[in-house]
């Protein structure tokens, strides 16, 4: 492993792109830091403290959220406009052809919506968050001006961050927004280790080893399913083209068990905190029936059998929804048939379009069922360590 790290950056093309990515989450962090004007600490670091929903807020934005900072909403208003075009395909079929056969300039135009789709969610979602931390007078009163002000910074700050994704998404180390969010993620960790340390007590050793075998299993288990697939084989007829052989030869079609990656839990999470989120601005009106609503909202969302089951299920669903999406065994099949290649014992068209969706619904089951399980395990079990 260390001569491979040791090649990358012996490799000068390789080498200026991981810097690169590294500066831009850089920049990402430090911007994390600045916050818009008028904050009461105090105050706001109570309120995420006692405030579950914004605090898992506020670890996909790296702590840029409960710093208030200018690009607090981090990603989530492109991932909220992702999920809402995904979900756009299955209604408008001129949309779906556009995101699976149109090609690559199909693709981009489909990824371009989902940018401009952006900008109004961060409008929406920085009014209602700035009115809320003024109801609970964690920032001062604001004027008209200064309102208006602040939605612009922070709804810039969400497409600066949408800019720096793509950027580094251009660079082919990893998908941007992925990797943004991981960062945010990992900037988490220095003040946990500075806790855990503080807080050091012998007796916890035991909870410590047990916490550390279970990240180890964890870890080789969603690599494991992760590197998993299927390969379904598949000849090529031998044909002669201006008196060339071609073809004659087997490869074969690798189907992924988990084809989705992350992106259903991140679709799940993204579901499932607007429910709470809301319910808090709604709280925050004074209004009696709405108060009522609000409370038996972030009752039932705070029990954790309700909570980890709607999370489980959310998360199956995507998965299957999004490798549907990304995977058209159609498009496959035709692609195959037009190429000479053919499943052993399967007929070309039709019947192998129906045989790979066969293979690919159970092989997703599993997938499915395990990032369910993991998703659930992870939250039950964090809070406990």
């Amino acid at each position: 492993m260390w001569e491979k790290v040791i090649q990358i950056f012996k490799i000068r093309d390789l080498r200026n792109k991981i810097i690169f990515v590294l500066a831009m989450l850089a920049i990402f962090q430090l911007m994390a830091v600045i916050p818009i004007p008028g904050v009461d600490t105090a105050r706001l670091k109570a309120f995420f403290e006692g405030n579950q929903i914004f605090g898992l807020l506020d670890i996909f934005s790296g702590g840029a959220l409960s710093n208030l900072s200018v690009v607090m909403l981090g990603v989530a208003p492109y991932i909220t406009g992702s999920i809402i075009m995904q979900l756009m395909t299955m209604i408008f079929p001129q949309l779906k052809e556009l995101y699976q056969e149109s090609g690559a300039q199909g693709r981009a135009k489909f990824n371009q919506y989902s940018r401009l789709l952006t900008v109004p969610l961060a409008i929406v979602q920085s009014v209602g968050l700035l009115t809320l931390l003024q109801n609970q007078q964690i920032i001062a009163k604001l004027g008209m001006f200064d309102f208006a002000r602040d939605i612009l910074i922070i709804t810039a700050g969400t497409v600066f961050l949408m800019w720096l994704g793509e950027l580094i998404t251009e660079k082919g180390i990893g998908n941007g927004i992925s990797l943004i969010i991981f960062a945010g993620i990992v900037a988490q960790l220095p003040a946990t280790i500075q806790q855990v340390l503080f807080s050091y007590d012998p007796s916890q050793i035991p909870t410590y080893l047990v916490f550390l075998a279970i990240a180890v299993v964890v870890i080789a288990g969603v690599v494991f399913v992760s590197e998993a697939q299927r390969n379904i084989p598949v000849s090529y007829a031998k044909r002669i083209r201006g008196g060339r052989l071609y073809g004659g030869v087997s490869s074969y079609l690798p189907l992924r068990v988990n084809q989705a990656g992350v992106i259903p839990i991140i679709f799940a999470i993204s579901i499932l905190l607007f429910p709470g989120v809301i319910a808090q601005f709604a709280g925050a009106l004074n209004v009696s029936w709405l108060s009522t609503v609000a409370g038996f909202v972030t009752k039932l969302f705070s029990n954790q059998f309700f909570y980890g089951s709607l999370y489980f299920i959310l998360v199956v669903l995507f998965t299957y929804f999004y490798t549907a999406v990304t995977f058209e065994p159609h498009a496959i099949a035709s692609n195959l048939q037009k190429q000479g290649g053919f499943v052993p014992g399967i007929r070309p068209g039709n019947s192998t379009a129906e045989f790979l969706y066969k293979v690919l619904n159970r092989i997703t089951l599993f997938g499915a069922l395990f990032l369910g399980g993991i998703a659930v395990f992870l939250r039950s079990a964090a809070p406990r360590f």
